[in-house]
């Protein structure tokens, strides 16, 4: 039998349209809480961003363009899984992420790959496009707090900014790495002090839980990828050797895991909030 709160959102026997409002209130937040599964999970899925593009893309011979397209009809099935949802289902919203981790990467490289787009010109366009998206959202919504995902206007704009700040933390982190010449090692150092600095200034600083939220978010993108290059990239080359498809297969295992944890555990639903559970922005 179908999970009901992934069916279609009409809840009612009426033929009248609900209102907007009545249809806020029949969906719970379509988020996790902010919690240390959900950095563990997003990690990781960048991890797998990285790696699994790298496999199908190389390994397997797709190329971008076919690689892009796979990818890209994948996430469009499970985005539309996801917005019939009514409240957040872990499997569902982390199949999402895992997908539009890869897509978001292949965005930026086939921008620098293909058409020969400089990574500064990409990590300026994202960001100012992933700005653009904010504004939007905020003007629209009055506010970006991911405990409030409760309308599908609202679930459009998270979806379309999380998609942005992939494709920004590949263009980024492609281009420290290029004019640092570091290696998979110092840069998971690098971009793990930065998440730390970020922390900082949010817990005894005062920066806002949403700044600090999508900075962090932006960071951990680079982060995963250079974790992956560690993992994957061979030993003549910096990395520990394992390859793309062992490091993919054992990021993708960990996270099956820790989805059927909080699937049957529901730790992270923000609509059961746990007492002590960090505040979302």
């Amino acid at each position: 039998m179908s999970d009901p709160s992934c069916q279609g959102r009409r809840m009612t026997t009426q033929t009248q349209e609900p209102t907007a409002p009545s249809r806020a209130r029949q969906m719970l937040n379509k988020v996790p809480e902010v919690t240390a599964y959900f950095w563990l999970i997003k990690v990781m899925a960048t991890t797998i961003g990285e790696t699994a593009a790298d496999y199908l893309n190389d390994n397997l011979g797709l190329g971008l363009t076919v690689t892009t397209g796979v990818m890209s009809v994948l996430l469009v099935i499970a985005l539309v899984a996801q917005f019939r949802c009514r409240r957040y289902v872990p499997a569902v919203y982390w199949v999402t992420v895992v997908l539009i981790s890869v897509v978001g990467t292949l965005i930026t490289d086939n921008l620098t790959d293909n058409l020969g787009v400089s990574l500064w010109v990409t990590t300026t366009v994202f960001a100012v496009a992933l700005v653009a998206v904010f504004a939007l959202w905020h003007r629209q919504e009055r506010t970006l707090s991911i405990h409030s995902i409760v309308t599908t206007r609202r679930e459009a704009f998270y979806w379309l900014a999380i998609l942005v700040t992939f494709a920004l933390g590949t263009a980024a982190g492609d281009l420290t790495a290029e004019q640092l010449n570091l290696g998979y090692a110092p840069s998971v150092g690098l971009f793990a002090a930065a998440i730390a600095v970020v922390a900082l200034a949010h817990y005894r600083f005062g920066l806002s839980a949403v700044t600090a939220f999508w900075v962090a978010y932006v960071l951990t993108r680079p982060l995963g990828a250079s974790m992956g290059d560690l993992l994957s990239q061979a030993r003549a080359d910096g990395g520990l050797g394992l390859g793309t498809f062992v490091t993919s297969g054992v990021f993708l295992a960990a996270i099956l895991g820790l989805v059927t944890y909080l699937t049957v555990t529901r730790r992270d639903a923000t609509e059961a909030r746990r007492p002590g559970a960090v505040e979302a922005p």
